[in-house]
């Protein structure tokens, strides 16, 4: 994923944290109210964003008109993967914000339509600088993401299927570190050796009504890629790496749908919910190559 995704995730997160507290509020009949701050938190939010995404990403690079780019071919796609994670991640978290400020607990669609202009907004602004450019690729990884979480909710009318993320330290950052960082805070949002994407799906969900199953337990199947030095495939006379897909199945747990105690822990488990739990795992590499992983990340 790029990095100015990430900013956007970290920022997300802030706001999840406020959200959360915010049900712990005696007053729960003033909506107009928390209307009134979904609005102004999620402009702020928006603001504060472009304005770093301007400091930290574009004000260095000259701007010029719209254009667009292909990428789709850069990363083995694992960025595509991060588009549509933090995608979908947006439209969740909205919708359940959006929610929160309305008498009826729902309002989906605002959210769901706020995190498609909010990403469509940040490929504007890369389609004006003459570093990058639109990338269509992107705008339909940004797509897949909120429409996973749409159907879900029309369908469903809750989640059972997840988008997760997780990071496993690679050996290849080393080798590159101008691309692919130079410290753990760098590698974990550059390194696409490093991050997998996962779909988890909640078997309680899918079972029928009554069924005598773990409600949190989860299982997951994995995205991810190795040996990648570069955005491209370059063949150099020091490390002529192929790279390689990665693809997992694994065990996870649903966070939110566990038992918790303390009112603290719902709410930590609310906002870490976006991480893949470590567990068992089998590795099936595009070479077809088979591994299995005791506990992986």
């Amino acid at each position: 994923m790029k990095i100015k995704t990430w900013i956007v995730h970290l920022l997300l997160i802030a706001l999840l944290h406020f959200h959360s507290n915010s049900f712990s509020q005696k007053d729960t009949t003033n909506f107009k109210r928390r209307d009134v701050i979904a609005w102004s938190s999620c402009m702020a939010t928006a603001g504060i964003s472009y304005t770093l995404l301007n400091e930290l990403w574009y004000k260095n690079f000259p701007r010029t008109k719209l254009h667009s780019f292909n990428d789709n071919s850069e990363w083995l796609q694992v960025d595509k993967a991060g588009h549509a994670f933090t995608s979908y991640l947006l439209a969740k978290q909205l919708s359940d914000f959006y929610s929160w400020a309305q008498p009826s607990g729902k309002d989906n669609w605002r959210g769901i339509s706020t995190s498609l202009l909010y990403m469509t907004s940040i490929e504007i602004l890369d389609g004006r600088s003459a570093q990058w450019g639109f990338s269509w690729g992107d705008m339909l990884a940004n797509a897949s993401g909120i429409f996973v979480y749409a159907t879900q909710d029309f369908f469903w009318k809750e989640q059972r299927i997840a988008l997760k993320f997780s990071y496993t330290p690679s050996t290849f950052a080393v080798m590159n570190e101008s691309t692919l960082g130079r410290n753990f805070q760098q590698r974990i949002l550059k390194d696409y050796n490093a991050q997998t994407y996962w779909a988890s799906f909640n078997i309680h969900r899918f079972l029928a009504s009554g069924a005598d199953f773990p409600r949190w337990l989860n299982v997951a199947i994995g995205y991810g890629a190795t040996k990648m030095t570069s955005a491209n495939f370059v063949v150099d006379d020091v490390n002529n790496f192929q790279r390689e897909r990665e693809f997992y199945f694994s065990f996870d747990a649903d966070l939110e749908r566990v038992r918790w105690k303390k009112k603290w822990m719902r709410r930590t488990a609310k906002v870490l919910s976006f991480i893949k739990i470590p567990g068992p795992t089998f590795e099936i590499r595009d070479n077809g190559k088979i591994k299995f992983h005791g506990l992986f990340f």
